[in-house]
């Protein structure tokens, strides 16, 4: 299903198109979230720190553009340590297995196990993590997060 897309860290070249995919997909998998942060803010945060200072990867699709699943950048996951911190799909492209495959890689670079938050109104991200092995581990009144939204940690294990 997702021939032809290649799993890269990313490079400085790649902040504006992955925070892009990032706004995308935010907008469409968590409507009811309020975000703290400007698109701008977004996009200077992945320039300056999440591409430069965190372990970056990238999905992209062969072609050229984005957005519209024709592709360039079409997935972004963040690793820092053992968290997974970022997994986001460009919406035109969730479904296809592209998730599949970068859960895959964060355990092969985490072989140890990993960590991570979802709100807890992102009902198909827990069904997409518990059925990669990850079990929820602690639920939150959201006061520990910036959107001040419920959320839960989840933990896999090896």
């Amino acid at each position: 299903m997702t021939a032809g897309v290649v799993l890269r860290r990313a490079d400085a070249a790649d902040a504006g198109a992955a925070a892009d995919v990032w706004l995308r997909s935010f907008a469409a998998a968590l409507p009811t979230v309020v975000r703290p942060r400007t698109d701008d803010d977004v996009r200077g945060y992945f320039r300056d720190v999440v591409v430069p200072l965190r372990e970056t990867w990238v999905a992209e699709a062969a072609g050229h553009g984005g957005g519209d699943g024709r592709g360039g950048i079409v997935g972004v996951m963040v690793l820092d340590g053992e968290l997974l911190s970022q997994l986001y799909l460009d919406p035109g492209w969730r479904g296809r297995g592209l998730g599949d495959r970068f859960v895959e890689l964060a355990k092969e670079r985490s072989p140890g196990g990993l960590t991570l938050w979802t709100f807890r109104v992102n009902e198909p991200a827990h069904r997409f993590y518990e059925r990669h092995g990850f079990v929820a581990v602690e639920h939150t009144d959201g006061s520990g997060n910036e959107e001040r939204e419920p959320d839960v940690r989840y933990v896999w294990r090896p």
